[in-house]
């Protein structure tokens, strides 16, 4: 398959490299001359424009940041090839694709970030096992999906459908808000050598994504400021009633617990179901995924506590 990569961070440069290995025809591009240098320095097709980038493309991958997505957005209203993202916000990407016309668009999430950033952190592996959403909604072609569904799988990803607004709503929860959390949690030390020089396990595993680049964080943040900002107040509420209880905690622990020790969940065992919209996204919603893609049928996969028949 002919694909160009626009955005050469650690997804995108990943994908470049895992694509690559996979045996297509992969064409990167960056806005920064010395990405697309290193790129080619490693072996890698990279344009010197999104527009020599995605000529011929049958497929075009846009993985940069929020912030400049208008851009290169406005660059493939015209392209008839299939379009998809790894933008970690997936309503107001909708909304800009087809605010700009794009015609055949799928977005796109894989859950595989890092504290790290920039081609140089890339890993052609860096998909394996992880859960890549695709997005499904009224307009979405089935086919379409069912391509790249077949493509990420391939790289070892586990596909996850779901609506766009239902993935952001989740990653508020389980992303966004967490960085926000561990950004509070790390500026502590600047202030306090001692408990800097006390941090351990509990610190260390709370705080790592604080170490991301804040402009990313940012972005991501911003692009969902909406159920980000509904979490946090979720969560603060929750906080204090923990604030009153101090002396009784356990019981508001409890839950957390629960939660924590039966995750992730065990998976249950493959079956083959039928690749329509409602059946797909039934299967996201339960927790579950999909694991390979047939011409009309996929093997999906939910947690052993679930039901393992559609």
């Amino acid at each position: 398959m002919r694909i160009a990569i626009v955005g050469l961070g650690l997804i995108g440069g990943s994908l470049l490299r895992a694509l690559d290995a996979a045996g297509h025809e992969v064409t990167g591009f960056d806005a920064d001359p010395a990405t697309r240098a290193a790129a080619r320095d490693a072996g890698f097709l990279a344009g010197d424009s999104v527009a020599e980038a995605i000529s011929g493309a049958e497929l075009v991958v846009s993985a940069v940041p929020m912030t400049v997505l208008p851009q290169v957005i406005a660059q493939l209203a015209a392209t008839d090839c299939l379009v998809t993202d790894v933008t970690s916000v997936k309503g107001p990407v909708r909304d800009l694709m087809a605010a700009h016309g794009v015609r055949r668009f799928v977005g796109g999430h894989p859950m595989a970030g890092r504290e790290t950033s920039g081609f140089a952190a890339a890993e052609k592996d860096l998909f394996d096992g992880c859960a890549w959403v695709l997005c499904l909604e009224d307009g979405t072609s089935l086919a379409d999906w069912l391509v790249l569904a077949r493509l990420f799988t391939g790289l070892g990803a586990r596909v996850v459908p779901a609506g766009a607004d239902e993935h952001d709503a989740a990653v508020a929860k389980i992303s966004h808000v967490p960085h926000l959390f561990a950004a509070v949690l790390a500026e502590q030390i600047l202030t306090d050598p001692l408990a800097g020089a006390l941090g351990a396990g509990s610190f260390r595993d709370g705080t790592r994504v604080a170490a991301t680049r804040p402009e990313l964080t940012a972005a991501m943040c911003g692009g969902n400021h909406e159920m980000v900002r509904r979490e946090l107040k979720r969560l603060i509420a929750r906080l204090g009633e923990m604030s009153e209880s101090l002396d009784t905690l356990a019981p508001h622990l409890e839950p957390g617990a629960r939660a924590r020790r039966s995750w992730p969940a065990t998976p249950g065992t493959g079956f083959t179901m039928a690749a329509d919209r409602e059946s797909l996204l039934a299967l996201g919603r339960s927790g579950g995924w999909v694991m390979s893609v047939g011409d009309t049928e996929v093997v999906g996969l939910r947690p052993e506590s679930d039901r393992n028949d559609p």
